[in-house]
């Protein structure tokens, strides 16, 4: 949208958008960093040190208005605060060792409510394994948590490295945080077990960390992504880094969206696709290595469901019923 004098809005931009340009703006001046071991718009950013390891840097913001959904208590919003932010690590490979999160709260906020936000960014950060070193508070219009990661990797995993015939693969089952957000945002109804397990998974969300860590450190991934924009969108993003298009031949559903679908009449598979939200990872494996990545992830306390394969050419189908493009539809801060 355009204002009275015809001067660009952050809204006309998109987050994506507003992103290019900070990266135009500090290329030219010199203050970009040169050939990154992960390039943008990967998960996080990486530089090398000198005894051959990563140092991986991640930041995400948590800000209430669009990050909390009706009925997410404080604790939940501090435990997925750290969330977001170790899942883009798992994406690379990377564990986590210490993290600073800096605090914007109104004014008239309640004490025992950010006490409540910060226990939940304390036992979050004890689940992954990591201290919080310290941080910032300022007055905000909102409340929101910037919260700086860093960690160390021997070996990372891009979103760019997928070849025709390579695996692709994710590591849980989606669609319960669509289903949950139609009952948070748009109250529709359901059972009361139902309900709760549905929910449980937009408030209590856990990131596959162990099985990122132990994937990157095998050797045995070709790409690899965070999901919590939305499966379609992710696959999207993976094909487009690395040159290449995927092929569908199934899609993990969970038996909680499945039922939720089935009560409502409506399609599971777009809650799979567009729910977004679920702290999966969208991986790509050559398939001399699949037997090894289903074992390391397996020995990491999780699993690896093979969903499709890389092939020639761009964007993604499902070739389950008849071959069909998906759009890559997802979620975007400002639009």
């Amino acid at each position: 949208m355009m204002g009275k004098k015809g001067a660009l809005k952050a809204a006309s931009l998109g987050e994506r958008g507003i992103i290019d340009m900070i990266r135009s703006e500090l290329a030219s001046r010199g203050a970009a960093q040169p050939d990154p071991p992960l390039p943008h718009p990967d998960d996080a950013s990486a530089m090398r040190l000198p005894d051959g390891r990563f140092l991986v840097i991640k930041t995400d913001m948590f800000v209430r208005r669009t990050d909390a959904p009706r009925g997410m208590r404080h604790l939940s919003m501090g435990w997925k605060a750290i969330t977001m932010n170790v899942s883009d690590m798992a994406a690379k490979g990377a564990m986590p060792a210490a993290a600073m999160v800096a605090l914007g709260i109104p004014r008239g906020y309640g004490a025992g409510a950010l006490r409540l936000f910060f226990r939940g960014v304390s036992e979050a950060a004890r689940h992954y394994g990591f201290p919080i070193l310290g941080g910032d508070v300022g007055e905000a219009r909102d409340l929101c948590a910037s919260v700086f990661l860093v960690g160390y990797a021997g070996s990372l995993v891009r979103r760019s490295g997928a070849h025709p015939g390579d695996i692709l693969a994710v590591t849980g089952e989606f669609g319960s945080t669509g289903a949950a957000y139609r009952i948070l945002l748009e109250r529709m109804a359901a059972p009361a077990p139902l309900r709760r397990a549905l929910c449980r998974s937009v408030f209590n969300p856990r990131a596959r960390l162990r099985e990122g860590v132990a994937l990157a450190d095998s050797g045995s991934l070709s790409s690899s992504m965070d999901s919590s924009d939305g499966l379609a969108f992710t696959l999207h993003s993976l094909a487009k880094s690395s040159g290449c298009g995927f092929e569908l031949t199934s899609l993990p559903i969970s038996g909680h969206a499945l039922e939720f679908a089935r009560l409502h009449s409506i399609s599971a598979e777009d809650l799979a696709l567009r729910g977004g939200e679920e702290y999966e990872l969208a991986v790509t494996v050559p398939p001399e290595r699949w037997g090894d990545a289903m074992e390391v992830a397996a020995a990491a306390g999780g699993s690896l469901i093979r969903i499709g394969t890389a092939v020639e050419g761009s964007g993604v189908r499902l070739t389950s019923g008849g071959v069909r493009e998906l759009p890559e539809d997802g979620w975007e801060h400002l639009r």
